[in-house]
């Protein structure tokens, strides 16, 4: 049983109450919302763990609302979307999404995929080894005290699974992880996606550090391997 309180965000009267009362069987805290303006109360207010959002809404559509839901929390963000385009996909994760779900869904799957990113983002908020460590290349700082991250002196802001794909490269520099190794140690091992992800969130942090992201110079790509974090020597630590 779960005691997690999640955010179910959808216009179909009928998929929100079946979900509502499928996560409430499982010992979850559901709250739901039919429509954007509701939901960012709600979001405000009850401050859920988990938001499994609609792309197609009334009044704020999906995409829109992760945007403004991101202002407030970087809890996991769920897409539950008829749209099956990878363009659709790509949009979602670039708005700060962490994971897309086409319907119709199944619900074992959908709460394994809950489980997985609420796992996810507990051992990131609660992770027992975090020190008081400054890691800096180049023009890039991270504070992995506080997470921050800094570019030229400019605090840039990353989503949780951004930044968890970029410390896991820097704790790790020069070494090749495949997609499937990123995938697996970033969304979990069962977790239910394509390999997609990693391409968007890579391409999403390059955007965010890379002095040129055309010409990427710390998270290069392998070719054939996989991606890697990439020093002439190694990173400092304070």
């Amino acid at each position: 049983m779960s005691d997690e309180k999640l955010l179910i965000v959808e216009d179909d009267m009928d998929i929100r109450e079946l979900t509502a009362l499928y996560f409430k069987k499982k010992g979850y805290d559901v709250w739901t919302a039919a429509e954007g303006y509701e939901a960012l109360k709600l979001v405000k207010k009850e401050k859920p763990q988990l938001i499994l959002l609609d792309v197609m809404l009334p009044g704020i559509e999906g995409f829109e609302l992760c945007k403004k839901i991101r202002l407030y929390t970087d809890v996991p963000v769920l897409f539950l979307s008829s749209k099956r385009d990878p363009v659709d996909k790509v949009l979602g994760l670039e708005v700060g999404a962490d994971d897309f779900i086409t319907k119709p869904f199944d619900l074992m799957e959908l709460e394994a995929r809950v489980r997985a990113n609420l796992r996810r983002n507990s051992m990131v908020l609660s992770e027992p080894n975090r020190k008081k460590r400054v890691f800096t290349y180049n023009h890039l700082v991270i504070d992995l005290d506080s997470y921050d991250v800094f570019v030229r002196g400019e605090k840039v802001s990353l989503y949780t699974k951004e930044l968890q794909l970029l410390i896991l490269l820097v704790e790790n520099q020069n070494q090749v992880f495949s997609a499937e190794q990123l995938y697996d140690l970033i969304w979990g091992v069962d977790s239910f996606g394509d390999l997609k992800t990693v391409q968007v969130h890579v391409s999403n942090l390059r955007r965010k550090i890379e002095e040129d992201p055309s010409k990427p110079a710390l998270i290069q790509t392998v070719r054939g391997f996989g991606y890697k974090f990439n020093v002439q020597k190694k990173i400092e630590s304070h």
